[in-house]
């Protein structure tokens, strides 16, 4: 016994309305997504030489958090002009330590494209990764030279604004703030580099 035809016809304007609904959902997904503008990192030659004072496998991993850190900032707020701005310095870095690490790389490439990285599981809290940074800063000033000074005076800096809390990292940030200024992020970044800021 076949149904109604009224009962035919409205089941199928059912499935209609389900599917344009779902369309239109997805439409304002991808609208909401392409909103925002991300200015990538140009790295170049890349500041740090073999004369850095890391071995690859750690360049490898501080860039891997640093980029992890920077995915999960911009999830978090929804790319937000404020999170793309502070979210820039954490993958420039990235990719002066390691120009081939996946994560910052494909980050990258999404942001570029208007889509919001997915979040990235097992990262670092941002205090812990304040105290990762602060704590490798002072054995790059021990080494000296001219990259390792540089990568320290960043780390330090990141740390202060990552972890506010963190007096230590606070006081060497401001104390080199004083003594030099401000981590030219023009440079590491490729202009625009903005503040990081706090969560």
């Amino acid at each position: 016994m076949e149904p109604p035809r009224e009962y035919v016809t409205a089941v199928g304007k059912s499935g209609q309305i389900v599917a344009l609904g779902l369309a239109a959902a997805s439409l304002c997904r991808a609208e909401e997504e392409a909103k925002f503008h991300w200015k990538a990192p140009e790295i170049g030659a890349g500041e740090f030489s073999d004369a850095l004072g890391m071995l690859a496998r750690e360049r490898e991993d501080y860039a891997e958090n640093l980029a992890g850190y920077a995915v999960n900032l911009i999830a978090r707020h929804k790319a937000s002009d404020d999170s793309l701005r502070r979210a820039r310095r954490f993958v420039a870095l990235s990719m002066q330590l390691a120009p081939r690490n996946r994560r910052a790389l494909v980050a990258n490439y999404q942001l570029s494209h208007g889509i919001v990285p997915a979040p990235v599981e097992n990262s670092y809290d941002p205090e812990v990764l304040a105290k990762l940074l602060f704590t490798r800063a002072a054995l790059l000033k021990q080494q000296g030279g001219p990259e390792n000074l540089l990568l320290a005076r960043a780390f330090i800096e990141l740390a202060a604004e990552l972890d506010p809390r963190n007096d230590d990292a606070v006081y060497a940030s401001e104390l080199q703030r004083l003594d030099h200024g401000g981590v030219d992020w023009d440079k590491l970044a490729g202009g625009g580099g903005g503040q990081a800021g706090g969560e």
